[in-house]
Formats: structure tokens, sequence, C-alpha cells
């Protein structure tokens, strides 16, 4: 008698949105549903896949549809399949191109979102510390002649054998400054949304792709991304990202949003130790700090130290030093654009949060002005803002021998 009616009659949850946010430091998938989606998961080999068992979930077409938004391009899995298990089971076969490292856990609604069911997985190898495994690996095997090993009298007599003057190819470099570049928002976290749909999270990468493009033009800096491309990074993985990669710098990039349309102009944040210099930075802050409830964080693998770390504010020195790097950037930015504040503000942003890297939050302009919004997605615009960027870290550096010894 039960068996003539479909199973979605008796199903007590449904999947309202499926999503796929494939990037070279991991995959993320999002099932989105009315309620907590209540499932099991088991890791098979032979080949490498995740299965995933959901528990009164009806296999709608969102459902289904999950198999269709894997991209051949994917470097973390390779298919999708979704099938009924069971009358009460929904299964899930994520196939996975090599052995992988699975985070999976739920989130709450947030930001416009429902209750999610979140599945990260991340490769084997880690991209970041790969990088810095490589560095230090050439670091290593340098030639001794561009390694400063040499005491100060030591350095008197290579110079007393030399017949000629060193020629600029013999010239022994000196160590690049790191200057770490981070796009605000990203994946499900879109941050603010234009008058014409323009999304945050889209400008801010197009202009830090540019920025990491000037100053990798400069011999004596060296950029990183903290993300580069479209997934979400939590606000504290930004700044262990630096200073994994020992960044000297710290530059995050935004675009700012506000109820009135008519709210205009560039401004430049640095940390607070406690308070804020505005209720807007204030307001500003807050909604900032609300990305890793929009954009989901696992906090079941958390470093002890590292929370240590982030939530130490006993850092004054660097706060001064992020604020004199502000007002460099900020001087540049009221050349080509209104300064929605004419001084450097200051609130309890979480991504400035490194006790030891001067660090400050760039929020380019309004998007949610149209006039605005139109220049932040003007290719010859970003390039300005990136140049002029550029141009106060370089004065920064120029007035600062902690950092810029040699530059």
């Amino acid at each position: 008698m039960w068996a003539i009616f479909p199973n979605h009659i008796f199903a007590k949850n449904s999947i309202e949105s499926a999503r796929v946010w494939p990037a070279r430091e991991y995959t993320r998938v999002t099932l989105e549903s009315l309620k907590p989606i209540s499932n099991d998961q088991m890791i098979l080999k032979n080949p490498d896949r995740l299965v995933i068992d959901l528990h009164d979930i009806e296999l709608n077409d969102d459902l289904k549809n999950l198999s269709t938004k894997i991209l051949s391009s994917d470097p973390n899995i390779k298919q999708i399949r979704v099938a009924k298990f069971n009358s009460q089971v929904s299964r899930v076969v994520i196939e996975l191109r090599a052995e992988s490292k699975i985070n999976i856990f739920s989130l709450k609604p947030a930001g416009g979102y429902k209750h999610r069911l979140v599945i990260d997985v991340y490769p084997r190898v880690d991209e970041l510390m790969a990088l810095v495994q490589d560095k230090e690996k050439k670091d290593i095997t340098a030639p001794k002649k561009e390694i400063i090993l040499s005491s100060p009298s030591e350095t008197k007599k290579e110079k007393a054998l030399q017949e000629a003057p060193s020629s600029q190819s013999n010239k022994i470099p000196t160590k690049k400054i790191v200057i770490a570049i981070d796009a605000g928002h990203g994946g499900e976290d879109s941050g603010a949304r234009g008058a014409s749909g323009s999304l945050e999270k889209n400008i801010t990468l197009s202009i830090a792709r540019k920025l990491k493009k000037e100053i990798d033009n400069d011999e004596q800096l060296r950029a990183v991304l903290t993300r580069d491309d479209d997934y979400f990074v939590p606000l504290h993985g930004r700044v262990i990202k630096a200073r994994k990669l020992k960044a000297d710098i710290f530059v995050s990039i935004h675009a700012d949003a506000f109820t009135n349309p008519d709210a205009k102009g560039s401004s430049v944040f640095a940390l607070s130790e406690s308070g804020a210099t505005s209720a807007s930075a204030r307001y500003l802050a807050n909604k900032e700090n609300e990305s890793d409830l929009i954009g989901g964080v696992s906090l079941d693998d958390k470093d002890p130290m590292l929370a240590k770390t982030l939530l130490d504010l006993s850092q004054s020195a660097t706060i001064n030093d992020s604020v004199k790097l502000g007002n460099f950037v900020l001087d540049q930015l009221r050349d080509i654009n209104d300064l929605h504040k004419s001084n450097v503000e200051q609130a309890g942003f979480a991504v400035l949060k490194s006790p030891d890297i001067p660090s400050i939050l760039v929020e380019t302009a309004f998007i949610s002005n149209p006039k605005e919004e139109q220049i932040l997605n003007n290719d010859e615009h970003q390039e300005i803002l990136a140049k002029n960027i550029l141009i106060g870290i370089k004065k920064y550096l120029s007035s600062n021998p902690n950092i810029a010894k040699n530059f």
C-alpha cells in the first residue's frame, strides 16, 4: 500500500540548492536545505571515493543535478553520482582524483543562506606548504656567492683580490620584500552586491591580480595571493598564509557598500586595539567579520596556538606601522578618487590580526554606488588603483628602515 506513493511524500527535508566551487587549493561542495542534514560518511579505496548518505532527503532535481556541476578541469573531484539508496536514504558518491583530505561540517543559516552541509576536498599535497618548501630548498641549494655569510674583514679580503669593480651581474642579491595581497571574500561568500549585480569577490580578485603583476615587475618585491581563484578562505587562514610565506606587508582588497547609494569614496583601515575610530568603521568591521559565518569554517581542526596568536591584541608596534602604511596608501588613493574618510580608520577586522605584519584593508570604492560600481569594473581604473596602492607601499618601505634596509 505504501509503495504506491512517491518517496518525496515521506521525505522530511529537501535540498534547496547544490553548489560546487572548484579550485587548485581545494574543492567545496555545498548542499543547502530547509533543515539540518542528517548524514553518514565513509571513505572507500580503489578508486578513491567519498560516500555520503543523506537521511530523509528527497531525491529532487537540485540534488540530481549535482553530478552535472563537476567540471572536467576540477583538480580534486573526478565525478559525483547521486541515487536513492533506499526509501529513507539518498546516496552521494564523490569520486576523487587522488587520495584526499576530507573535511565535512554543517552550518547554521547565515547571510541569506539556509542550513548547509559543506564538503571540502583538499589535495594531500598542500600547495602553500609546497611553495614554502620549494623556496627553502632553493635557499639551501643556491650558489654560495649568493649567500651573505662573510664577516666584514672577509669581505675586504674578497674586494682586495678583485682586479676590477664588481659588475651588476655579480651583485649579491638582497632578500625580496614579500607583500601578501588578500582578495576579499570568495566562493560562497560573494561579499557586497552592486546596484547592477556586480559581486565584490570578483572585483577584489581582479584588482588583486593586477596589483600582484605590478609588484612582481619590481625586482626588489614579491607578491603572494591569499586566494587566486573563486573559493572561500577563512579570515584566520588568510593571516596564516601570509605568515607562512613570511610576508612583510599584508594588504586586503575590498569594495565598500552601504544602504544609501550616494555613499562614495575610498577608505583605508588598520586594526584597532580597542574600539573603533568611527561608528561606520565598527559597522564595516562587524559586517566583514561575518564572512566566516557565510563562507563556513570548521572548528574541529584549529590549533590552540593559532587561536592565541589571533586573539592576542598586544601588538601596538605593528598597529602603528599599519597606520603609517595606510596613510601612504590613502594619500595615493586621494589622487584618483574621492575619499570617504580623510584619515586611516581603525576597527576590529579579523583579517588584520597579524601580530607581526603591518596590515591594512583597502576599501577601493563603494560598489553600492552606481557610478563607483562602474569604475570598479573598468580594467583601466583597476590598473590605476593597483599602481597607486603600490606607490603608497613603496613610500612606506622607503620610510621604514626596519623592513626596507636595501629598498
